[in-house]
């Protein structure tokens, strides 16, 4: 009877413990992200495809990047940025922190090409160790394959861990959105490239 009852007692602990610290994702969660994944890689291929050298090389001017050079830092990017969510989810989980913008308004800010930003040194192109577009998008899509399968997969509680940026403070799901989102903000980028009048023609 005892051990029954230490059973039992050990039962319900354990379930309050689960329902307390293991708040998962939602489906719609689930799906919000991998959708915006998978369509802002897409957004990227698509922004790339079919181009010479001559013009993954150009550059509008000696201090603007060229489309190659927009690949490559996404792509180093993309890999550092998963390892701030994984940071992230090392903070306390304090139910009382909550991020301060919501997903959409995050996701806007990111994207925003109107305000410019310098790329930390180890994200700057010239430090990428691919050096072709094939070698670029390899390591692009296998980490994006990567977090993909983490979204749809993972049991953390990516709502219960904050992270304090300078404009914002975002849970470690909103970390994740913003690898998305840097992928969409420098495809527009590679746009821009693509439409400058000196653009090569082939």
């Amino acid at each position: 009877m005892k051990s029954l009852f230490s059973l039992l007692v050990l039962s319900v602990l354990f379930s309050s413990f689960t329902i307390v610290n293991k708040a998962e994702l939602t489906e719609a969660e689930r799906k919000f992200a991998v959708d915006h994944l998978i369509k802002t890689r897409d957004d990227l291929i698509n922004a790339v495809k079919g181009l010479s050298d001559a013009q993954l090389n150009f550059k509008p001017a000696p201090d603007r990047w060229s489309v190659l050079e927009c690949a490559q830092h996404i792509a180093l990017t993309s890999q550092g940025l998963f390892g701030f969510v994984q940071q992230t989810l090392q903070t306390p989980n304090d139910s009382a922190l909550k991020a301060t913008v919501t997903d959409e308004q995050f996701i806007g800010m990111v994207e925003d090409r109107s305000h410019k930003a310098q790329a930390a040194e180890p994200f700057k192109p010239v430090h990428a160790p691919y050096k072709t577009l094939d070698e670029t998008l390899n390591a692009f899509n296998a980490g994006r394959d990567s977090l993909i399968n983490y979204v749809q997969t993972t049991h953390d509680d990516l709502r219960g861990h904050i992270a304090e940026l300078p404009f914002a403070k975002i849970d470690a799901y909103q970390a994740i959105l913003l690898v998305s989102a840097h992928t969409n903000r420098h495809t527009q980028q590679i746009e821009e490239v693509k439409a400058d009048p000196n653009f090569p023609k082939q």
